[in-house]
């Protein structure tokens, strides 16, 4: 008795190499889906930055979902890439002035502290009575 597992029916090795001279290979890979940065588009949005950037992310974000499932890739990545611009733009747009101005403020600060140094040296001075003469 053979108790070896999985059992195999002889028949099916047979169908097995049958099928083997039968395969059919795809020539061309299908490339990568496209990407459509939804989620990155809505959190564009929901900041609400300067322009609406956000927003026309997001119509291309939607956009390229919809290609994307009726079949045309092409055209999904097209809109993908441009949601993908705008969300960039936006993330710019929203982080570089305000970084631009705590640099301001800071320079400013240490201008005026240097400023209110100088000055407070200067109403310090002790003058001699010959320098009036």
């Amino acid at each position: 008795m053979d108790t070896s597992y999985p059992r195999e029916d002889p028949r099916a090795l047979s169908r097995k190499a049958d099928d083997a001279a039968h395969t059919a290979l795809s020539v061309g890979t299908p490339g990568p889906m496209p990407r459509d940065h939804l989620l990155w588009s809505v959190f564009s949005t929901v900041y609400l930055n300067l322009c609406c950037l956000g927003f026309l992310a997001l119509v291309h974000s939607v956009k390229a979902r919809d290609q994307k499932i009726a079949g045309d890739l092409e055209a999904a990545r097209h809109y993908g890439s441009k949601a993908k611009c705008y969300n960039i733009l936006a993330a710019m747009w929203t982080l570089v002035p305000p970084l631009l101005l705590l640099g301001l403020v800071v320079t400013g600060a240490l201008h005026l502290s240097r400023l209110a140094k100088d000055s407070a040296a200067f109403f310090t001075t002790k003058f001699d009575d010959e320098d009036y003469n």
